[in-house]
């Protein structure tokens, strides 16, 4: 059965607006305050396979995947050894496992995308997000974006950083959790699907006082990340094809998913998720 619920009316965050400018994705007037990132990417992840869980992750989602700490030290030896051949390897070490700082308790909607984006200066960590200061946003987020100011009447935003999403509950997790510079996909295969699986499933698994599964809405863009749904104990799922500019017109837009998953978590008496963005971050 179709589900098709009335465009949302949330409380909305209050926010001063600005003009946009569609084409070239900045604020008329304010192009001069931005620029791309120009950090070194590719220092610090000689440390990472030799750390605590615990100071990688946030506490319980150190326990949660226990069960495949080799497998995450073998994904993260295998990355300190592409770094260290002088392969730019993206996201920078500190965020490629930023999406587990997230405490697992908290998460109630998760949004699975394929690996980070390849360009310099564009992966932070977190699937679909980039820094608050890149300009323009990459074209899937551009396409998220264009949906959600249809489905909730939302205006788009400049800016790509979705941190107030995560301080709420989304789960933002790429499927592979690094990338090559200039090489999309070139990371699949080298173990972080071990990783990811054992992360959707830990997030499927978590139950209540009552022994209930805990609220959540899985949003899944494009086949990889539908592939998972079997891991998800039934939980509820909202598919379409993937954001990315080559596939968006074939059933991403349209899709609703925003008003969609906050109609699934008051079902199952969970707090919506306000999903606007402040002008700037």
């Amino acid at each position: 059965m179709s589900f098709a619920p009335p465009r949302e009316e949330l409380p909305r965050a209050r926010f001063p607006q600005m003009p946009h400018d569609r084409e070239n994705g900045w604020v008329a007037g304010e192009e001069a305050l931005f620029e791309l990132e120009s950090e070194d990417r590719s220092a610090g992840f000689e440390a990472l396979p030799g750390m605590a869980l615990e100071d990688l992750m946030a506490p319980d989602w150190a326990d949660a995947l226990s069960g495949v700490e080799d497998e995450l030290r073998s994904a993260l030896a295998f990355v300190a050894g592409e770094a260290s051949r002088g392969t730019q390897v993206l996201p920078a070490a500190s965020n490629i496992l930023r999406a587990f700082r997230q405490p697992l308790a908290d998460v109630k909607v998760l949004i699975l995308g394929q690996d980070p984006y390849p360009t310099p200066g564009h992966a932070v960590g977190l699937a679909f997000a980039v820094s608050g200061q890149t300009r323009p946003i990459p074209r899937s987020l551009s396409n998220i974006y264009r949906e959600m100011e249809s489905d909730l009447g939302l205006p788009q935003r400049v800016h790509g950083d979705l941190s107030a999403w995560t301080d709420q509950g989304v789960l933002l997790l790429n499927r592979v959790l690094s990338v090559a510079a200039g090489a999309a996909g070139s990371h699949r295969g080298k173990g972080w699907e071990a990783i990811t699986t054992a992360a959707v499933t830990a997030v499927a698994r978590r139950t209540n006082a009552a022994g209930l599964q805990s609220p959540l809405v899985a949003i899944l863009w494009g086949k990889d990340a539908e592939a998972v749904q079997p891991l998800l104990e039934g939980a509820p799922v909202i598919s379409s094809a993937h954001p990315s500019p080559l596939s968006a017109s074939r059933g991403f837009f349209g899709s609703r998913p925003f008003s969609r998953a906050n109609e699934l978590l008051r079902r199952q008496g969970a707090d919506p998720v306000i999903w606007e963005l402040p002008p700037l971050p």
